[in-house]
């Protein structure tokens, strides 16, 4: 297929998206399942534009869901706004961890039980399937960094934290397998799991905080370094997640904690917002906006306006293309033998009771949040990464093509089912949660 169709199917689909983006908002759908839908038609069933071939372009589509997962993870840093040391961070730590954990023990009992699976091969389904997805879950994500919900919270910081801490789950598996030399197991618990993950986040965080700072120094002292604050947010990514590899810690948890950490460089300006008198001065032109953007009360605010508007605009396209490249990649897939069992098993019980083990204790968490906490487990990005990273390190085609139709079975499902129930679960929330504020002004004396 030529340059100049391409060009004109994917103009025709963002130009769509753009004009349709009001209205999707007020359909009880999310718009990855329209992205998957158009992926499925460009596919080999469909018009045969799009050809990703899992085992032919392992490598390739590894490369796209790693890109998409990092600027995600960045700009769900970027939102989270809770101090670190509020009472909130304890329910995604014991989500990403306890949680996570008990998740990767009922999916290697099912994939044992059910499919018939090697423990090493059941392990490795587990932890591809484990992490929750930051990318597809935008529509339960807190809407900035002043949300203080528990369920948005809770669901926001998860996404950002177990993919990174899949990582260590991944590579033990591959070792069970042959496939990864993690020698003894001190060594893989030394350096796959604790500095993976306290080496990734001190990095990440380490970063983040002295380029902000850096940054802020400049704009705030010299009237330097204004503009281009797009190159700001892909270069701290960039340089966060190779820093990380190559120290041999988690890439993801660094992004993560560097959008973390540059979200907190605000709080260095005296005011949390830019006034309404400074928004109409950017409107004059180009000086007035220099001049907000060097001024020290408002310097902080600017830069994380202009980075997370920027960061937003990219989660949306890499989840475009990552949506749709899975739809496509369903021609080449196969329903797996026994597939409902094991969805209703993952979403219906596996995902449900290690949250409520996982949150025992947590008297904070309402039976609202709970049982939400327990249903928005999605799947999707993380979990394709994972399985093409399986792929390129020599997983056998038989289990390859296992993996592939289970996870894209699995993925398929719960951009259907989440998509679907997001909107009028959320809403419903929301209004019951404004009932409940109500009922409480009116019972104090």
């Amino acid at each position: 297929m030529s340059f100049a169709i391409w060009a004109l199917i994917i103009g025709a689909i963002l130009i769509t998206m753009a004009l349709l983006g009001t209205l999707l908002k007020r359909l009880p759908l999310s718009p990855g399942i329209l992205y998957l839908a158009i992926g499925y038609a460009l596919g080999p069933a469909g018009w045969a534009l799009m050809a990703p071939d899992p085992l032919l372009y392992s490598a390739d589509l590894e490369h796209m869901a790693e890109v998409a997962l990092l600027i995600s993870l960045f700009a769900v840093g970027l939102k989270l706004g809770v101090p670190l040391r509020d009472k909130r961070w304890y329910l995604p730590l014991r989500l990403a961890f306890p949680s996570m954990v008990l998740t990767v023990m009922f999916v290697v009992a099912i994939g044992v039980f059910l499919f018939g699976l090697p423990a090493g091969a059941a392990l490795l389904l587990a932890a591809i399937l484990a992490p929750t997805d930051p990318v597809l879950a935008s529509d339960v994500q807190v809407e900035d960094s002043s949300d203080r919900d528990r369920l948005r919270f809770s669901l926001t910081a998860e996404g950002g934290l177990n993919d990174g801490a899949a990582f260590p789950v991944v590579m033990l598996a591959l070792g069970l397998l042959g496939l990864y030399d993690f020698g003894s197991g001190w060594r893989w618990l030394a350096v796959d799991v604790l500095w993976a993950i306290a080496g990734g986040l001190v990095i990440g965080a380490s970063l983040g905080a002295l380029i902000g700072k850096l940054v802020l120094y400049l704009r705030t002292r010299h009237q330097e370094a204004v503009g281009l604050d797009e190159f700001l947010a892909l270069g701290l990514i960039a340089i966060a997640y190779g820093v990380a590899q190559l120290s041999f810690a988690s890439g993801f948890l660094a992004v993560f904690a560097a959008g973390l950490a540059l979200q907190r460089i605000k709080e260095h300006s005296k005011v949390d917002k830019p006034s309404s008198a400074a928004k109409v001065e950017v409107a004059s032109g180009a000086e007035s906006e220099k001049e907000l953007a060097t001024h020290s009360h408002h310097a902080g605010t600017y830069m994380m306006d202009a980075v997370q508007g920027f960061n937003g605009q990219l989660e949306r396209l890499a989840e475009l293309v990552v949506v749709m490249v899975a739809g496509a990649m369903l021609s080449y897939t196969y329903l797996p033998h026994r597939a409902v069992w094991f969805l209703l098993l993952l979403f219906f019980l596996a995902r449900p009771v290690s949250v409520w083990l996982g949150l025992i204790g947590a008297t904070s968490v309402s039976r609202d949040q709970r049982i939400l906490i327990s249903w928005f487990g999605i799947r999707g990005v993380g979990s394709i990464f994972y399985l093409m990273y399986a792929i390129n390190h020599g997983l056998p085609e038989p289990l390859a093509k296992e993996l592939i139709a289970i996870t894209l079975t699995t993925v398929a499902a719960s951009v259907l089912l989440h998509g679907i129930s997001v909107t009028p679960l959320m809403s419903l929330y929301t209004r019951r949660k404004r009932a409940s504020a109500v009922e409480q002004r009116r019972s104090r004396p």
